[in-house]
């Protein structure tokens, strides 16, 4: 690699460290092990890497000091700068956190420094849990998922304080908005929009006052006495703010690695499989609207009552658009992914039944699917077992380097 490629690729890390605004990088050079430990050593313990290969097998000769400190590595080869690509998929499978990055693209090292944040953002995130919590036996241990992950999940139980509390004139302006937003109002009563906004408002009071990074809200429907969180779910999602429903805790930890990997919000699904037409149908009613990014353009949506309660309540049944390659994806046992791609053939432009967003996609093999949905799961609770988190666009996610 010349010298202008390698001034190129920190000038591009320059920037990046100033855009995503939450990271800081030590730029170093090293040509042996032991100046790999010494900039080891500047960056501090547990400090991720991002590799950039120079010479031929220059890094097969110095890396070493890196997978011993079991420090999450990032290897950006660019094409023509060396052989040692070949060994980041060797390295993996003895078990080291390393992720190949073998391209061209000049946007690849910020994909990179966005993986590589999660581990340590993961471990200043605290999460929030209205009990009680469901999700595979070891997302619902708080001190595993602290010895894992590094993230602290408290149990939270005082709302209704916030609910009174929360201020009149935002109620007031979240009903407006949400109201004058929609293409169509279907089923809310003149009462359900504000005590929607209500709760909305609270949510977001409450994540401020508990410095929180997300939320799994354990009862739902007619057990919860304050109301629905549909609405406040999904306002939280399009903030940049994780938020789970069903107290499923495998889906809280996953959201906001997602977040802070590639920025964007996801929709929970229920999952239905149909091996006739090989679709995969995902469906809830806490469906952001900024599905492309926070900085995106929100979808259509109408304003909503929930069917399974006789059109009581309030959400956005959200107009996803068809056509749109998706990921399906679910860290589970704090210790996998599950993932998948597809490509959304069908949206109904108003929802008979079940919950209120619906998509249908078209996927590969869906009698493989059914036959492997949840078979690592390590729990027979059907919510857990169902729901995955859709995302828009193909999403690399470089597991290796992600917690898990």
């Amino acid at each position: 690699m010349g010298a202008s490629q390698l001034d190129a690729i920190k000038a591009r890390l320059a920037r990046v460290e100033r855009d995503l605004g939450n990271v800081e990088l030590m730029l170093g050079e090293a040509n042996d092990a032991a100046q790999v430990a010494a900039l080891l050593a500047r960056a501090g313990p547990g400090t991720p890497v991002l590799t950039v290969n120079l010479h031929c097998f220059a890094l097969t000769r110095s890396v070493q000091p890196i997978p011993d400190g079991h420090r999450p590595m990032v290897v950006f080869s660019l094409p023509a700068s060396g052989y040692d690509w070949m060994y980041a998929h060797r390295w993996q499978r003895r078990g080291y956190p390393v992720t190949l990055f073998p391209t061209g693209d000049p946007d690849e090292p910020e994909r990179a420094v966005r993986l590589l944040r999660v581990g340590p953002l993961m471990r200043r995130s605290r999460l929030l849990l209205f009990p009680s919590a469901r999700g595979t036996n070891s997302a619902r241990s708080p001190e595993l998922v602290r010895e894992r992950l590094g993230c602290e999940v408290v149990a939270e139980a005082a709302f209704e304080d916030l609910i009174a509390a929360a201020e009149t004139a935002a109620v007031v302006e979240e009903a407006r908005r949400r109201t004058e937003g929609a293409q169509e109002v279907a089923g809310p009563t003149a009462d359900d929009v504000p005590r929607a906004a209500r709760i909305s408002v609270a949510l977001q009071e409450l994540m401020q006052r508990e410095r929180a990074r997300g939320l799994t809200v354990g009862t739902c429907m007619g057990s919860m006495s304050w109301g629905f969180p549909c609405l406040g779910l999904a306002r939280l999602r399009d903030a940049g703010i994780p938020a789970a429903c069903e107290g499923d805790m495998d889906l809280l930890l996953t959201m906001p690695m997602f977040e802070y990997a590639f920025g964007l919000p996801g929709i929970q699904g229920n999952a239905t499989l149909d091996t006739s037409r090989n679709a995969l149908w995902a469906a809830h009613c806490t469906a952001p609207l900024r599905m492309d990014g926070h900085a995106g353009e929100p979808a259509p949506y109408l304003l909503r009552g929930h069917s399974e309660v006789g059109g009581s309540g309030c959400m956005a049944e959200v107009l996803c658009r068809v056509g749109q390659t998706i990921t399906s994806a679910k860290f589970v046992n704090l210790n996998a992914f599950l993932a998948s791609t597809a490509r959304i053939v069908h949206v109904p432009s108003r929802s008979v039944r079940g919950c209120r967003t619906q998509i249908v996609t078209e996927v590969r093999d869906a009698a493989a699917m059914t036959a492997t949905w949840s078979v690592v799961l390590d729990t027979e609770d059907a919510m857990t077992l169902l729901h995955r988190v859709v995302f828009y666009g193909v999403i690399w996610t470089a597991c290796a380097v992600l917690p898990g």
